[in-house]
């Protein structure tokens, strides 16, 4: 008995730390500006409290079928959250959307996650409350009553407070936003529907790496584009490079530069390869690609309505779409990598960001090392500005 009692504790143990990761996260990054951000982030820590319940009063079963399908509900509540903190992550760090529950395709995980804990501590506060006596189906109905009100009473009050501070940033309409048109009424394509670039556009590009939790460095690129011409500069600082690298096209012209050389002339052959946001929309936002996206629903980024979509993507296809992947991994293989992006289509249906993640085995990138792993972070904001592309002086 002490052992399972100690088994259901651990799972509840865990559950606590999930939640108090997603109230912390809530509390300290979600700063869109409402009335009551600060309210929003305190209401998020009621599901701790559910949590804490089980780790108190385990739901421990006697049964053989009872305790193994205790493990599985709270093993099930981690599986809903886990991957709705990393969601929640990518939405906070995609510079800060104004709303955290944007649909009922990104909500659904996080009631999935909080009912599923509060049946886990449901089921444990009914055996405190009848007694471990009692009859089971009287434990159960119990059990299912606590999960009902904690469920219905956590979720509602958060989710009444965070749509209601959502309500309030929309009635404050911003003259101009730099990621597109601002009208509140208005509501941007569909995931699926045709996806446009900018015709100018003021690119920023971050990339880092890791390899079994430890840093390999980043890559921090910054430039602007018009049309198919572009040019930029990459601050690089990994294990193996060092330096600033730029590249630049003007007509039929391209120039490279490296730490070592500066700026010169050279005959680039597939010049399109480094057209950045250009260069993502045509190799990983495909129509055949975003054919079946997750749609997120639409959130404000900075005063401008977007729609939240994410698809999957292999290796290959990533590091097509992001070639400056090279300065974190050099010319290892990622075929057998697996990632996703999520994009955002603005009003003017075109798109303003994408947050990616891709990881798979790190043979080639460190001896000896196992799982390695890249973020990124690409935004094209000022989009359709008169931009002038002067040549790299040497």
């Amino acid at each position: 008995m002490r052992v399972r009692t100690f088994e259901l504790r651990l799972i509840g143990v865990a559950l606590v730390a999930c939640w108090t990761l997603t109230a912390g996260l809530v509390l300290l990054a979600y700063r869109p500006g409402g009335p009551i951000d600060v309210l929003v982030g305190l209401l998020a820590a009621g599901p701790v409290s559910i949590a804490l319940l089980g780790v108190v009063w385990p739901p421990l079963a006697h049964g053989e079928r009872s305790f193994p399908a205790m493990i599985w509900l709270g093993v099930g509540s981690l599986l809903f959250l886990i991957p709705s903190i990393g969601g929640l992550l990518t939405q906070l760090r995609a510079l800060g959307s104004q709303t955290l529950l944007p649909s009922p395709e990104a909500a659904y995980p996080w009631f999935l996650a909080l009912a599923t804990t509060s049946l886990f501590s449901g089921f444990g506060v009914a055996r405190r409350m009848l007694g471990q006596t009692a009859m089971r189906r009287r434990r159960l109905v119990r059990g299912v009553l606590v999960a009902v009100v904690c469920t219905t009473v956590s979720g509602g009050v958060f989710t009444g407070a965070a749509v209601a501070n959502d309500l309030a940033l929309r009635d404050v309409v911003p003259v101009s936003s730099r990621f597109g048109p601002t009208d509140p009424e208005a509501e941007p394509v569909l995931c699926t529907d045709p996806l446009d670039v900018g015709r100018t556009a003021e690119l920023t590009l971050r990339m880092t790496a890791e390899v079994d939790l430890r840093p390999l460095g980043s890559v921090d690129l910054t430039g602007l584009r018009a049309g198919r011409d572009y040019r930029w500069l990459a601050h690089v600082a990994t294990d193996r490079e060092l330096g600033t690298y730029g590249h630049a096209r003007l007509d039929d012209r391209s120039w490279r530069r490296t730490p070592t050389a500066g700026w010169r002339a050279v005959d680039d052959r597939d010049p399109d390869r480094l057209a950045v946001d250009r260069r993502v929309a045509e190799v990983a936002l495909t129509d055949g690609i975003r054919a079946t996206a997750e749609d997120h629903g639409v959130e404000v980024i900075e005063g401008a309505r977007a729609r939240h979509c994410r698809v999957a993507v292999d290796g290959a296809t990533f590091k097509e779409a992001f070639p400056q992947v090279r300065w974190l991994l050099g010319d290892a293989d990622l075929g057998r990598w697996r990632g996703q992006l999520d994009y955002w289509i603005f009003l003017d249906d075109e798109l303003g960001q994408v947050a990616g993640r891709a990881s798979g085995e790190a043979t080639g990138i460190e001896p000896d090392a196992l799982l390695a792993t890249v973020e990124l972070h690409l935004t094209a904001t000022d989009r359709d500005r008169e931009v002038v592309l002067y040549p790299p002086a040497r």
